[in-house]
């Protein structure tokens, strides 16, 4: 029985257009760490598409690293980092962000669907008094564009969450390790859904979209004050690829023709088939709106016990929900499969 893989969009292939750029960049010698013409060049790009040339662009492996080196630069040990508690920085990255800050405290806040919950947030933002020794006062204000859930935060929300954060004087990080996705969905350009947004420091997946390692810490605006201090602190924690050239050319892929968001589309697309064809069962109930590349539901244990017996593969999420993912490759068919498997069962 074919198996059919829903557990992640990481699980999926790189792009074969990733690969050919990394095939054209291996025919020559470059300089190192980062003073090569592939990197060059998507520093350019990323003038281009974010449409100002104030910001500074350092290119990691993995997602881990750019909100954990990005966080750094933001949050000082003594200090705390807003987010929402369903966040990646909270549940998947295994206290990196308070490794990386040095101590750094997450203070976790609800809201519906992976999005933070104003009246909560406002409630943080009054609490901060840096003069009281004995709390640990906020310095950032996180969010995630896709969320965990697969929702999307609008851009009047992450304008004005933002503005709130920087009343209370809190700089704004944006974790974007499926924000292709959330553009595609929001029909919003990057600068609309980041620096004109009020966001200081985003970081910008290429992994989950296509890519095979490829992630982009950016500082906008003012926040490129800390670059030097970005430098600093990915030499030392590992993080200063030498031949950096690599780790460009994917982002470069990525970007011409704007193919990340063609594929974002394309998962977006087999999201909505995907969610269409698990709720035709009367058993299975949509979690959380449909919104980018995730689909969440609710199923009887018995469900989803039978569909990963089927080969079905797809993770039970923190409420007791189960999470089914939608890649670039996902195909029509491999919905259609899913739902014939899951018709039997019925049946049955």
């Amino acid at each position: 029985m074919t198996e059919l893989d829903f557990s992640s969009d990481t699980a999926a292939p790189a792009h074969p257009e990733v690969l050919r750029a990394l095939n054209d960049v291996n025919a020559s010698t470059q300089p190192s760490y980062g003073a090569d013409s592939v990197t060059q060049t998507l520093r350019k790009k990323i003038e281009v598409l974010f449409e100002t040339s104030e910001v500074f662009v350092w290119p990691t492996h993995s997602g881990t690293s750019a909100n954990a080196l990005a966080l750094s630069l933001l949050c000082p040990p003594t200090g705390s980092i807003i987010c929402h508690e369903e966040a990646h920085i909270q549940h998947d990255e295994r206290g990196a962000p308070e490794f990386f800050t040095g101590g750094g405290k997450l203070n976790l806040l609800s809201g519906r669907h992976a999005q933070i919950d104003e009246e909560r947030l406002n409630e943080a933002l009054r609490r901060i008094d840096r003069s009281f020794v004995h709390e640990t006062p906020a310095h950032v204000l996180s969010m995630t564009n896709l969320t965990e859930r697969g929702t999307v935060y609008d851009l009047e929300t992450v304008a004005k969450y933002a503005r709130l954060a920087k009343n209370a004087d809190l700089m704004v990080h944006l974790d974007g390790a499926r924000l292709a996705n959330a553009l595609v969905s929001l029909k919003a350009s990057p600068a609309d859904a980041t620096w004109r947004s009020g966001v200081d420091v985003l970081s910008l997946g290429f992994t989950k979209t296509g890519a095979i390692g490829c992630e982009l810490i950016i500082l906008f605006g003012d926040a490129r004050s800390k670059s030097d201090e970005l430098l600093a602190r990915a030499k030392r924690s590992g993080h200063m690829p030498a031949k950096m050239r690599y780790l460009s050319a994917q982002a470069n892929a990525m970007l011409t023709e704007d193919l990340w968001l063609e594929l974002a589309g394309q998962a977006n697309k087999r999201a909505k088939e995907l969610s269409t064809a698990l709720c035709e069962s009367s058993e299975i109930s949509l979690a959380s709106p449909v919104q980018g590349n995730e689909v969440f539901v609710y199923m009887p244990n018995a469900v989803a016990k039978h569909l990963w017996k089927q080969g079905v593969k797809f993770y039970r999420w923190l409420d007791g929900s189960y999470r089914f993912v939608c890649s670039w490759e996902t195909s029509k068919v491999a919905i259609d499969e899913l739902s014939e498997r899951l018709q039997k069962l019925v049946v049955a």
